[in-house]
């Protein structure tokens, strides 16, 4: 997200995208407080005023004179009489999203760190993270530790997921010749197959559940690695910057090839073949290719992802 945000007591931390301030359209209704900050975010910066006082404010943003540029910022209405002199203190902070440093700044800028929507779990992730750092000097080595310590906590999950997956491998087979005594006669199918897992004691969505309970976590994790400031400019073994692609290989504009996308789909592909072969032969195809296309959709994200 790059665009306009600003936080107050009142409304708490607020973003505003430039498409609803441009041009006639400005849908963003000035604001008059007596606190807060108005600045402009994007990805590991911010720029923000602050009047550390309470005094009336008006915040704004807008497009200037159609040109695709935008401004935000901050007026104040002072009444200064003849032969009196005003002045007073504004702040401005203008860098990036160390959370050590927003906290200090102002009330709610460390919330200009954008974990999207999972920020609640997001936000002790890093702190363990930043944790892990503070001890092993290393922020490579931290995104290991912190994946092996959620795996860790999620193993009884992941095991009754698996021991749930094993036993559907095995019944793959009478699975098959169902269908084929069955055919198209879903109903008799259904049925058939909800007393063969009543006699065999196995609960088909076993292996989903754990996986659905998980799944908030690491994609809290993805916006964390994704949104850190920390990572960037840091290199690890061959890689120069964990915020960037990996491009051991070669790099042709956007695109970048090296290691590691290509560790990540071995191993998904090894992971693939654990799992027990989906009867349907389209999922199965594309059970296949699911590392290929992940892998391809990894040559674009941070290493550090």
């Amino acid at each position: 997200f790059t665009g306009t945000a600003y936080y107050s007591e009142e409304e708490d931390f607020e973003k505003i995208s430039f498409d609803d301030v441009k041009g006639e359209n400005n849908e963003f209704k000035s604001k008059v407080i007596n606190n807060g900050w108005i600045g402009i975010i994007q990805r590991y910066f911010v720029s923000s005023w602050i009047l550390p006082s309470k005094q009336d404010r008006k915040f704004f943003s807008e497009e200037i004179d159609n040109s695709n540029i935008y401004r935000s910022g901050v007026l104040t209405p002072l009444e200064i009489m003849p032969k009196e002199d005003i002045s007073i203190n504004v702040n401005l902070y203008s860098g990036p999203q160390l959370k050590q440093d927003l906290e200090k700044a102002a009330p709610g800028m460390e919330l200009t760190v954008d974990y999207g929507m999972l920020h609640i779990i997001a936000s002790p992730l890093f702190s363990v993270l930043s944790g892990i750092q503070k001890f092993v000097n290393d922020w490579g080595v931290s995104i290991i530790l912190l994946t092996v310590l959620i795996k860790l906590l999620f193993y009884p999950l992941s095991a009754a997921s698996y021991k749930s997956m094993a036993q559907m491998r095995e019944l793959a087979p009478r699975l098959q010749s169902m269908k084929e005594k069955f055919g198209d006669d879903k109903q008799k199918m259904q049925k058939a197959m909800m007393e063969m897992y009543k006699t065999e004691k196995i609960n088909p969505l076993g292996g989903c559940l754990p996986i659905l309970v998980q799944i908030p976590v690491f994609i809290a994790l993805y916006w964390v690695l994704l949104a850190s400031v920390e990572l960037r400019g840091t290199p690890f073994l061959w890689l120069d910057d964990l915020s960037k692609p990996d491009d051991l290989f070669f790099s042709i504009g956007p695109f970048s090839v090296g290691p590691l996308p290509i560790l990540m789909a071995i191993s998904m592909f090894v992971q693939t073949k654990l799992n027990p072969k989906p009867t349907d032969p389209m999922q199965a195809r594309l059970m296949t290719m699911m590392p290929i296309i992940f892998s391809f959709f990894f040559f674009f994200f941070p290493a550090g992802l």
